[in-house]
């Protein structure tokens, strides 16, 4: 890949990863039940599930699946579903105890919220249609397909974990502003209709007609 084509696919990087999506609510969403650093095992999930749509493309079963009626429908009505239980997990979070002299954060496993991540992402269709129709602009097809995905797919995922770094990270920074219970529900419901609101989004996605 040249360099002047892999800075402007940089730049495409960074507008895609600051885009407001179901990623970002997920990891401003595990930021602020979570924390910094154990919210952040989202994030690493949401790049699990980054990696597979890239491999899917580049193994060409993304034309398949975006050409596939089917295939579309069963994926998008997966994601639409969970979202929707996402946000009733968010709505029915309790309160916690944030004082100094306490935790104050449910602790969460980390593989709990990497799947959480890795479901949040693969089943977004709009996101492996979306980079079905960019990736192949700045790929040559006439270098090594391999080693050009393998650029691709390093530079999206080190920009996307540093964007989600920051989304995770100014959540966690929130937290530390709720003090009262009800301040804490009230986000949490915040959350809620967030995620209902990117469920209804992905719940009106269309396939483009070949």
């Amino acid at each position: 890949m040249l360099l002047e084509t892999w800075l402007a696919f940089f730049a495409a990087c960074w507008i895609i990863s600051l885009s407001p999506g179901a990623g970002a609510i997920a990891s401003m969403s595990c930021g602020l039940q979570h924390g910094f650093v154990r919210g952040y095992w989202n994030a690493l999930g949401l790049q699990l599930g980054l990696i597979m749509q890239i491999a899917v493309i580049a193994a060409g079963v993304g034309a398949i699946l975006a050409a596939s009626a089917t295939a579309f429908q069963v994926i998008k009505w997966f994601g639409v579903v969970y979202l929707l239980y996402l946000a009733v997990k968010q709505w029915r979070a309790l309160p916690t105890d944030i004082s100094e002299e306490a935790d104050g954060r449910p602790v969460g496993k980390a593989s709990t919220l990497v799947l959480r991540g890795f479901l949040v992402n693969v089943s977004n269709p709009k996101a492996l249609v979306f980079m079905l129709a960019v990736l192949p602009q700045f790929i040559d097809p006439h270098a090594p397909l391999l080693a050009q995905y393998l650029t691709i797919g390093a530079t999206m995922v080190a920009v996307d974990m540093i964007v989600m770094a920051g989304y995770t990270g100014l959540a966690a920074k929130v937290l530390r502003l709720l003090r009262t219970p009800r301040q804490q529900r009230r986000m949490n419901r915040t959350f809620a209709g967030l995620f209902v609101g990117a469920a209804t989004l992905l719940a009106t996605l269309r396939r483009v007609p070949a």
